[in-house]
């Protein structure tokens, strides 16, 4: 199969794009793990499938592939990227829409500065909803990780979260954590973990092993977590400026079930085709 591809990015968080709405699109498990491939595929840290809307209340569908092969349900730098390429695509005029994913619609917005706005709904903070097993849904509970002793965050951002705040980003043991947490046994459906330094009220730095494909240089919905969790946590002020190392984000939330806007580039990075 010849396939038509788009390599686009968020931030650092970087994605192969693909029409399936001009091109009927099947990638088994295997075919997708190649696509992801930095080294005999194109690479990336995620697969993002534009589809037809399957409701009259959207305009597309929007489909995630981690790198492993296994579909998620929401991707915040994914999303970005994704209004980008319908718009340069010319499958719509519209500089609003709204999307179906598997958590929900969401509604991106292209700005006039190229930046995209996206309203990601309202955070989810039952644990049986995250899905989080034992958790009280409180602001920050403790977490017990191979014989560490932490203090997580756990909500759900149509995609499940555990936040931990550290005193220096850069030496936050991502790499050592991480996977564990991602994970742990009380997070049924696995977890996104993060690691998040305050700077101040309105600015922090981020670090987050994602779900399915291990440290990313941005985290759309993990930025929003962080925001959500450091606000309810008061050592927040809407908005912030998320800092990850592959570029800044934008994060407002007032609270409750108010929804949470994310703002910050998407950008094209080349188009291509692969037989797969």
């Amino acid at each position: 199969m010849l396939l038509k591809f788009t390599k686009m990015h968020g931030a650092g968080n970087d994605f192969v794009v693909l029409d399936g709405v001009r091109q009927k699109i099947e990638l088994a498990p295997e075919q997708l793990r190649l696509l992801s491939d930095r080294h005999f595929g194109v690479g990336c840290d995620q697969i993002l499938l534009v589809e037809k809307a399957e409701s009259k209340e959207a305009d597309f569908r929007y489909r995630i592939f981690n790198s492993d092969g296994g579909e998620v349900e929401q991707c915040g730098n994914g999303a970005r990227c994704f209004m980008r390429f319908v718009h340069d695509h010319k499958l719509t005029g519209k500089r609003s829409i709204v999307v179906e994913t598997q958590s929900g619609l969401i509604m991106p917005c292209l700005e006039q500065d190229g930046r995209v706005t996206v309203d990601m709904g309202a955070p989810i903070f039952d644990p049986s909803l995250v899905p989080f097993e034992g958790g009280s849904g409180a602001a920050s509970e403790p977490f017990t990780v191979d014989g560490h002793e932490l203090r997580i965050s756990a909500l759900s951002m149509g995609n499940p979260h555990a936040v931990q705040v550290v005193e220096d980003i850069e030496k936050a043991p991502v790499g050592e954590l991480g996977p564990l947490i991602e994970r742990h046994p009380r997070f049924t459906k696995r977890v996104n973990a993060g690691f998040m330094q305050v700077m101040d009220k309105n600015s922090i730095r981020l670090r987050v092993y994602e779900r399915g494909a291990g440290e990313t240089l941005s985290c759309g919905t993990g930025a929003c977590a962080a925001v959500v969790a450091g606000i309810r946590r008061g050592l927040l002020e809407s908005p912030v400026n998320v800092v990850t190392r592959g570029g800044s984000l934008t994060i407002s939330w007032e609270g409750g079930n108010t929804a949470v806007q994310m703002t910050g580039p998407a950008i094209t990075v080349f188009t291509g085709e692969i037989t797969i």
